[in-house]
C-alpha cells in the first residue's frame, strides 16, 4: 500500500476531499519526522510508539572489494507497535503469513 492508497482510502470512507487528507498526512508524517530528529519519540495509545533505537559500532564487509568497513555507532528509526495493535493483527491473521 502506498501513500496515495491511504489518501484514496480515507477520501472514501469520510468523504473529505483528498487534498486535505492528503495535507493532514503529509503534516503528520513531517511531524513524526521532526520530534524523531529532536531525539524525542511518539506515542499514538492503541496503535504504538516511534522512537530511535542505538545501533552499536561494527565491522561489516564490502564484498565487492572484499575489504573490512568500520560501521559507526548510530541511531535509526524504530517502531513498536502497541498492545491493542498487536492484539487486533494477531486476531486477525492468526499467526498467518
Amino acid at each position: 500500500m502506498r501513500k496515495t492508497d491511504i489518501v484514496n482510502d480515507i477520501a472514501n470512507e469520510t468523504g473529505l476531499p483528498k487534498v486535505d487528507i492528503a495535507m493532514v498526512f503529509e503534516s503528520l508524517l513531517t511531524e513524526i519526522k521532526r520530534e524523531l530528529v529532536k531525539g524525542e519519540s511518539i506515542q499514538i495509545r492503541g496503535f504504538g510508539t516511534f522512537f530511535l533505537k542505538k545501533r552499536a559500532a561494527k565491522v561489516g564487509r564490502n564484498i565487492q572489494k572484499n575489504t573490512s568497513i568500520a560501521i559507526p555507532e548510530h541511531l535509526v528509526p524504530s517502531f513498536k507497535p502497541g498492545k491493542e495493535f498487536k492484539k487486533l493483527v494477531n486476531d486477525t491473521l492468526g499467526g498467518k503469513k
